[in-house]
C-alpha cells in the first residue's frame, strides 16, 4: 500500500469513550485501517484485538493518516490532546460535543496550523453506529472539500449530512436537538411522576405519551411556517392566554400528587410574561422569539 494510499483510507481517532469505540469498530468493520489513541491506552486493547493500530501519543497517530477524527470530551480536551503536534496538511474532523462558538474558534486554530477543519455533530447513541437501520446520522459543517473526500469514510459509522460551511452549524443544529430532547425527557420524568403512586402502571404511561407525543409532532412544522411568516394570530386553536391560565391546573396536579413542579414552572411563566406583555391572543410559536435574550 503507498503512502497516498494509506492517507485516504486510514482513519485516525483520537478518543476511544463509547461513542468513539463504536466509531471505531464500525470503520474496521467496513474495511478502514484505523490508527487509535486513548489517553487510557487500555481503552485500546480490545481494538487492537480488532486489527486496529494503536499509537504510543497523538502525534504518531496523527502521523498516521490524512484523516484525523477527534471523539473526546470536550473542545476544550482537543486543545489539549492536539497541542503542539502537526497538523499541517491534515483534515481535522472533531465530532466532540461543542458549541457553535468553540467550533468556529476550533476551525480557525486548525487553519491556523495548516489543517482543513469539519465540525460534527453525532445525533446517535453508541448501540446505533454502524447499524443503518438505526436511523443514526451526524451533522457537519465547515470545510466542504474536505467533508467532500471523506464523505464515504465519514458515512460508515452513521449517515452524514453536511450543513454548509460554517463550522458552527452542526453544533448548532446538534444542541438544538438536543436541547428538545431535553425538554422532551423532562415531560416524561414529570409525567411519570404524577402517575408514581397511582393505579396507573408505568407501562401504560408510556403507552399513552408515545401516541399522544407523535400525535403532537406536526406542531414543529406549524412553528416554523408561523416563525417563516411572522404570522402568530391566524387560525390560532389554543392561544397563549387559555395554556397560560390551563397551566395553574398542570402546577395544581402537581401540588396534589406531591410532585415538584420545578420541570413546569420555566415554561408556564415564560407563557405568563408573554401574556403580561400583550401577547395573549398568539400561538405558542411566538415565546420562540420571547426567549431570546435582548442583544443590547
Amino acid at each position: 500500500m503507498t503512502e497516498n494510499t494509506a492517507d485516504t483510507s486510514r482513519v485516525v481517532l483520537l478518543g476511544l469513550g463509547d461513542m468513539g469505540t463504536a466509531f471505531a469498530r464500525a470503520w474496521l468493520a467496513a474495511g478502514h485501517p484505523v490508527t487509535v489513541w486513548n489517553r487510557t491506552a487500555s481503552r485500546a486493547e480490545p481494538l487492537a484485538a480488532e486489527g486496529a493500530d494503536v499509537a504510543a501519543d497523538p502525534a504518531a497517530a496523527v502521523a498516521a493518516g490524512r484523516l484525523v477524527v477527534t471523539c473526546l470530551l470536550d473542545d476544550a480536551s482537543v486543545g489539549s490532546v492536539l497541542e503542539g503536534v502537526d497538523l499541517a496538511g491534515k483534515d481535522v474532523v472533531d465530532v466532540t460535543t461543542s458549541t457553535p462558538g468553540e467550533a468556529r474558534a476550533r476551525a480557525e486554530w486548525a487553519a491556523a496550523r495548516g489543517a482543513r477543519f469539519v465540525s460534527g455533530g453525532i445525533m446517535a447513541v453508541p448501540p446505533m453506529v454502524g447499524v443503518p437501520e438505526s436511523g443514526g446520522y451526524t451533522f457537519y459543517s465547515g470545510s466542504a472539500e474536505a467533508f467532500a473526500e471523506h464523505e464515504k469514510a465519514l458515512s460508515v459509522p452513521t449517515g452524514a449530512r453536511f450543513q454548509g460551511g460554517d463550522p458552527g452549524l452542526a453544533a448548532l443544529l446538534d444542541v438544538a436537538l438536543l436541547s428538545a430532547m431535553d425538554g422532551m425527557f423532562a415531560g416524561f420524568t414529570h409525567a411519570f411522576a404524577l402517575a408514581r403512586r397511582s393505579e396507573v402502571p408505568p407501562a401504560r404511561v408510556a403507552e399513552l405519551l408515545e401516541g399522544w407525543l407523535a400525535a403532537m409532532l406536526p406542531a414543529a412544522g406549524e412553528f416554523a411556517a408561523r416563525l417563516e411568516s411572522g404570522d402568530f394570530t391566524t387560525g390560532v386553536v389554543s392561544n397563549l392566554a387559555m395554556q397560560a391560565h390551563g397551566e395553574k391546573t398542570l402546577l395544581r396536579t402537581a401540588e396534589e400528587a406531591g410532585v415538584s413542579t420545578e420541570l413546569l414552572l420555566p415554561y408556564g411563566d415564560l407563557m405568563v410574561r408573554h401574556v403580561a406583555a400583550g401577547g395573549g391572543d398568539e400561538d405558542g410559536a411566538a415565546l420562540v422569539d420571547r426567549l431570546l435574550k435582548d442583544p443590547a
